[in-house]
């Protein structure tokens, strides 16, 4: 299951990972977060927040979560992994690459860090 929550006042978006992750989660995520940027064109910071990676229940799901990505990178201005993950400090440095977003990597208990970070950047 993947939590997804919007701070409206913000425009910060947080997804939660609660187990392994599917294509349902992402579709629902996508329900949630796509309504909100088309309304005011872009999200402050979108914000993963979980102590370790759960990974995929399939690769349909992994692809799924590619196309959330390729869907949404360009209207998010921060990316912030909040995680003790070493996943985490990879999709940094890989996806400065291939993302539009600003990225850095937060530990698991720096989430109020984080999203001081996301708001001093807009």
């Amino acid at each position: 299951m993947l939590m997804t929550t919007i701070d409206e006042q913000h425009a910060i978006a947080t997804l939660h990972p609660e187990g392994v992750l599917t294509e349902k989660d992402f579709d629902q995520a996508a329900q949630i977060i796509d309504p909100y940027i088309e309304q005011r064109k872009k999200l402050n910071g979108l914000i993963i927040y979980t102590e370790s990676f759960p990974g995929w229940d399939s690769f349909s799901s992994l692809i799924r979560h590619l196309k959330f990505i390729n869907n949404h990178h360009k209207k998010v201005k921060h990316l912030a992994f909040v995680t003790d993950s070493t996943v985490g400090k990879l999709a940094e440095k890989i996806g400065n690459h291939f993302v539009a977003a600003e990225i850095r990597t937060f530990a698991f208990k720096e989430l109020e860090e984080a999203t001081k970070w996301v708001l001093e950047g807009n």
